[in-house]
């Protein structure tokens, strides 16, 4: 059958909605890449198109795109202001007054009384450090009104309120060294210090604004086990240092004494935490020691030195003041104007250090909160956290008291005290029982309730207590926590990896897969090179600027570390701190498998309203083994239900968090 094309003129397409129009064809020619809408069609049966033609349309078509792409794009130079915080705020609005509904359970009990004193006793410890080192300018009523002051701010209304907030060992050595630095001169400490916060405070919020905590994509566990490294031998170090000091103070017999009790407080406390995690005595009994068992040492071996002949020997204790009352003479607001205008300026760099160590730190500190091994619902807010931290950082230089950020390993401490677990049994394991965490009670109460016993803390009748602790009991939980922080350390368990006889090692081991050996070699090697760099210039009047080789580590893993490695090699050696959830608040997990983009604002899309395999009972609370209900469990075991759990899972093991976003009544169900 014969063929009739009409060929429509370029004045006559500005009305025709086709390009072009077929009287009758028993062929169906397909539209070809050069044409275009609004344009002729130069088709036709009888000839070809036009090259000249087609490469002009192809150049036109070429450049709309192109504009189109550049005004969907944005520049990298060009800042979004506040949209992270904007973003922070829609995402974790909706959570806040369930925040305060879910700490009706019986988990947040024990999460407060052990938080209190998983706190507050490393805190002494550093009010010990830096009430030596400055002076008498710092001591435990700063470091406890510190706690108290970003307690209260970041448990009301922070986005992250899991993370606990305090004084930490970095910020001890910061204190100490700018007090070595500018004191000498004759210049005022405290509004020196006061100057340092209130510049630090404008870096965070500009932090803040500009959207800074993008850059935690690029933030992974090399980094975080490294610092995390350096916080551990900061913590050994300084219970050498309370030691030794003892010499110069009471004496070889005290000395000596002091040394003994560290080690036996070292070794009780410790074995409390192994003992915890293992399968002997009774479940409750075992939970109760875990829990407990750091402070009971303490309050033990705080009277076993009055036992016997001990009694005898003089033994430095904890030095306190008046309750509620600075340590030195002064007030508690600091005269931040009686300094010269030379000095205020000379403060900006210091400031920029703090705020380099605050960014890493704390930031660093709310990833491990909220790591891979945590099922969190709830999303997290890292820009708008950054902006209340310069607040307390600011505060704090006002009232003349330690600088207070996200502390480790105490944030971590919190998430796993709130564990909801359960009991299952492991097929790998011939049908033993195992306990799983099936999820986290995350409120604000036990933040803030810890909080506020700090400042019963400050108390007369208790700070007389707390002046009965023996220096080398302090010296012991120094011991505690850095041994602590060492076990549970990346690097470590590297080091024993390759310390293992090849054929007694697991082979589901991912480090196992790794097919040359020297690839773990070298990456341990640079993550000790790191920590070995950190470690020796604070032994150094440069001490300052340990902050800088620690922020280093990101952009050597980023951009070197891949030269060195094979792709796979670093997927078994390295991983995101946190999940896809909780790093698609800052554009994705770096490494991940597929394109991270940033999460659009509103933050993640809810689940379907018929999702409630994440409904659980909440009698599970009181960490007994009961089975995991749910309103839809006999479908648990369907392939529908396996294929949903199947797709949650993230590239490094993580299970995606389905009840973000959950619909009122689902949310309900998690009340009583």
């Amino acid at each position: 059958m014969a063929t009739h094309t009409e060929v429509i003129t370029p004045s006559a397409s500005r009305t025709t909605p086709a390009l072009v129009r077929r009287q009758s064809s028993s062929h169906s020619i397909q539209k070809k890449p050069w044409q275009h809408n609004h344009r002729p069609s130069f088709h036709s049966t009888n000839s070809r198109p036009d090259p000249e033609e087609i490469q002009r349309l192809s150049e036109h078509i070429s450049r709309q795109t192109t504009r189109s792409s550049h005004r969907r794009t944005p520049k990298w130079y060009k800042i979004r202001w506040f949209k992270g915080i904007v973003d922070d705020l829609k995402r974790r609005a909706p959570y806040y007054w369930s925040d305060w509904r879910d700490a009706w359970d019986y988990r947040v009990i024990p999460a407060t009384v052990y938080m209190y004193f998983a706190n507050i006793l490393p805190a002494l410890a550093f009010s010990l450090d830096m009430f030596t080192k400055t002076h008498n300018s710092y001591g435990v009523n700063e470091v406890l009104f510190s706690s108290v002051m970003a307690c209260v701010v970041f448990s009301l209304f922070a986005a992250q309120p899991l993370v606990i907030v305090g004084v930490t060992g970095p910020i001890t050595v910061f204190s100490y060294t700018v007090y070595d630095i500018i004191v000498p001169h004759g210049t005022n400490f405290f509004a020196f210090m006061a100057w340092i916060g209130i510049w630090s405070l404008l870096m965070h919020w500009l932090l803040a604004i500009t959207n800074s905590c993008n850059a935690l994509t690029y933030v992974t566990r090399f980094s975080c086990d490294t610092f995390g490294f350096y916080v551990a031998f900061i913590y050994l170090q300084k219970g050498i240092q309370v030691l030794t000091r003892q010499w110069g103070l009471a004496g070889e017999t005290s000395a000596y004494l002091s040394v003994m009790v560290s080690l036996l407080v070292l070794g009780f406390a410790y074995g409390c935490g192994v003992l915890g995690n293992s399968n002997l005595l009774q479940r409750h009994v075992r939970k109760f020691i875990e829990d407990y068992g750091t402070p009971l040492t303490i309050v033990f071996f705080t009277g076993f030195v009055h036992i016997g002949h001990m009694r005898n020997v003089h033994l430095e204790t904890l030095p306190t003041s008046k309750s509620f009352h600075p340590t030195a003479d002064r007030g508690w607001f600091v005269h931040f104007w009686d300094i010269s205008v030379g000095e205020v300026f000379l403060a900006i760099p210091f400031a920029i250090l703090l705020t380099v160590l605050f960014w890493f730190d704390h930031n660093v500190s709310s990833l491990i909160a909220q790591g891979t091994e945590f099922p969190l619902r709830k999303p997290p807010g890292f820009h708008w956290d950054i902006f209340l931290l310069g607040l307390t950082t600011g505060i704090a230089g006002i009232l003349g008291i330690p600088f207070p950020n996200g502390l480790i390993p105490q944030a971590p401490f919190h998430t796993n005290a709130l564990c909801v677990t359960r009991q299952v049994v492991d097929e790998k394991a011939r049908g033993h029982i195992v306990r799983v965490t099936d999820h986290v009670v995350e409120q604000r109460f036990s933040n803030l309730a810890q909080g506020l016993l700090f400042l019963v803390t400050m108390s007369g009748p208790l700070l007389v207590v707390l002046h009965l602790i023996p220096q080398g009991v302090l010296a012991g939980l120094f011991f505690v926590m850095g041994v602590q922080a060492l076990e549970g350390n990346g690097i470590t368990q590297k080091l024993l990896f390759l310390a293992r006889d090849k054929e007694l090692t697991d082979a589901t081991d991912p480090l196992a897969r790794i097919e040359r050996r020297a690839a773990i070699w070298v990456f341990v090697a640079c993550e000790l090179v790191g920590f070995g760099a950190t470690f020796a210039i604070s032994q150094t009047i440069a001490a300052i600027g340990f902050p800088i080789i620690i922020l280093l580590l990101i952009p050597f893993r980023t951009w070197l570390m891949p030269k060195w490695f094979r792709d796979e090699e670093l997927r078994a050696l390295d991983a995101p701190t946190a999940g896809t959830f909780v790093m698609e608040s800052v554009g994705g997990a770096y490494g991940e498998s597929g394109e991270s983009t940033p999460s659009r604002a509103g933050g993640t899309s809810p689940p379907d309203e018929s999702d409630e395999v994440a409904v659980v009972d909440d009698s599970l609370e009181r960490g007994e083994s009961h089975e995991l209900q749910s309103v839809l469990a006999n479908k648990r075991s369907s392939p529908e239900t396996a294929s949903i759990a199947t797709r949650r899972t993230g590239s490094h093991g993580e299970t995606a968090r389905p009840d973000v976003g959950m619909t009122r009544r689902s949310r309900n169900s998690l009340n009583r």
